[in-house]
């Protein structure tokens, strides 16, 4: 990665563990609006990162519900789709 994604990346961290920390979910995008008033590339590497890192937790979720409906003998998620995100 390049000091842009580096940088990105971690502050991305930040802002999601304060934003569980805080219980608050307008601190993405108020980190968001600060950096994008200094560089709109860091911005879209930032919105990348935090939606990288989003989807990443998604994923665990789902195969999470899916390995326990398969130890329950239960139906197992039906994956999120487009139109339908949330799991």
């Amino acid at each position: 990665m390049g000091v842009i994604d580096d940088l990105a990346d971690q502050l991305a961290r930040d802002a999601l563990k304060a934003e569980r920390q805080l219980n608050d979910p307008n601190l993405v995008d108020e980190v968001a609006s600060v950096i994008l008033a200094q560089s709109q590339i860091m911005q879209e590497a930032f919105m990348t990162a935090i939606r990288v890192r989003r989807s990443a937790v998604a994923g665990k979720q789902y195969i999470e519900r899916k390995l326990a409906a398969g130890k329950n003998a239960g139906s197992a998620p039906k994956p999120p789709t487009i139109d339908n995100p949330d799991i």
